[in-house]
């Protein structure tokens, strides 16, 4: 499967609104994760990440600065989702990058443009910071393990 650098930016320019041509290799090279894609896109819910692993993982907050400085998975580093391959070389690649922004969407996004630059190792966070909040954070796995918690 070729991956081409410049696809990232195909998808910041149809996400900026100017569409790709129809024989556009950054189009091609988009199509070409997609046919090769897992289902679940490397997504994880909050309570399968057991409290042990947090620090295993490099986690990317890809929300606005100001958002960050309220609240954020621990050990988080802030890296706004427009930003992140920009920044790309700053992620590492010998550990699995977990990302996040309020809901999922937006590091959805971001995500999908790291992996088309030719990134396995990108995680998105299910439902975002939100969810991990609702579900108990560094203990959701622990709460969805035991109820009673």
């Amino acid at each position: 499967m070729r991956i081409h650098v410049a696809a990232g930016v195909g998808i910041a320019l149809v996400v900026a609104g100017a569409p790709l041509a129809a024989e556009s290799p950054d189009l091609e090279a988009m199509q070409e994760y997609l046919d090769f894609a897992e289902y679940q896109g490397g997504n994880l819910l909050p309570e399968q990440i057991p409290a042990a692993q947090y620090p295993n993982l490099h986690i990317v907050d890809a929300r606005r600065p100001e958002d960050y400085e309220v609240d954020r998975v621990p050990g988080a580093v802030n890296i706004e989702w427009r930003q992140l391959l920009a920044r790309r070389e700053e992620l590492p690649r010998d550990r699995s990058v977990l990302v996040y922004c309020n809901t999922g969407s937006l590091s959805a996004q971001a995500a999908f443009a790291l992996k088309v630059a030719g990134r396995d190792n990108i995680k998105i966070l299910t439902g975002g910071f939100d969810a991990w909040k609702a579900k108990g954070g560094l203990q959701a796995n622990e709460r969805a393990s035991n109820p009673r918690l």
